[in-house]
């Protein structure tokens, strides 16, 4: 099958990660977490590079940083990922992964909107801010990061509003995408709701 395209776009951790790496896996497409590429692009404006030369520069092995979860990284990430030319950089690249033979996920923020428009599944996987924020809590204090709740509330909150705000690609659904509040969803029943849209899709 080629050029079948998922988008699943969402804020952060409302669980479309997880949902875009279990339909990749169902279904056997290949999957990319898109918001990986800025995370990579934000550590090394970390180390001292510019944003632009980091994503001139970006190479796979720069997704394999066991850092990019951490919520420095993320701030820096969504900086970045304001800035046009950053973006500019890795839209190719993005575009390029969606055409591949076999089908494939993309999760980020624009994927429905900028970068596969003419995706044949687009979904928004959204939650409140205190629910992600809640998760979120859970997997950097079980890695070990010294975090507090009400810090990373605050770091959602401040994303969502970068994200949402900035000029360039901004954070919302496509008008044909499909919204799926995780909110009071476990991930089986999340899961099990985007396989059915896909299948669906794939069926017509």
């Amino acid at each position: 099958m080629d050029g079948f395209t998922v988008a699943i776009d969402g804020p952060a951790a409302a669980g479309k990660g997880t949902v875009s790496r279990a339909v990749a896996e169902h279904f056997g497409f290949a999957h990319l977490d898109t918001g990986l590429l800025y995370r990579a692009v934000g550590a090394k404006v970390l180390e001292g590079m510019s944003a632009e030369e980091a994503a001139l520069t970006l190479v796979a092995h720069d997704l394999e940083n066991d850092q990019l979860r951490t919520n420095a990284v993320a701030e820096a990430a969504s900086k970045a990922a304001a800035i046009p030319a950053v973006r500019a950089a890795l839209v190719d690249f993005q575009r390029s992964f969606a055409m591949r033979a076999g089908g494939a996920v993309l999760d980020g923020r624009d994927i429905g909107t900028v970068i596969c428009p003419d995706a044949q599944v687009k979904l928004f996987v959204t939650a409140t801010s205190e629910v992600r924020a809640k998760r979120r809590f859970a997997e950097l204090t079980a890695k070990g990061f010294d975090v507090t709740f009400d810090d990373v509330l605050a770091d959602v909150e401040a994303r969502d509003a970068r994200d949402s705000t900035r000029t360039e690609a901004p954070l919302k659904p496509a008008p044909d995408a499909v919204e799926m509040d995780t909110s009071t969803m476990d991930i089986s029943a999340a899961v099990a709701r985007a396989i059915e849209l896909i299948g669906a899709r794939l069926g017509a």
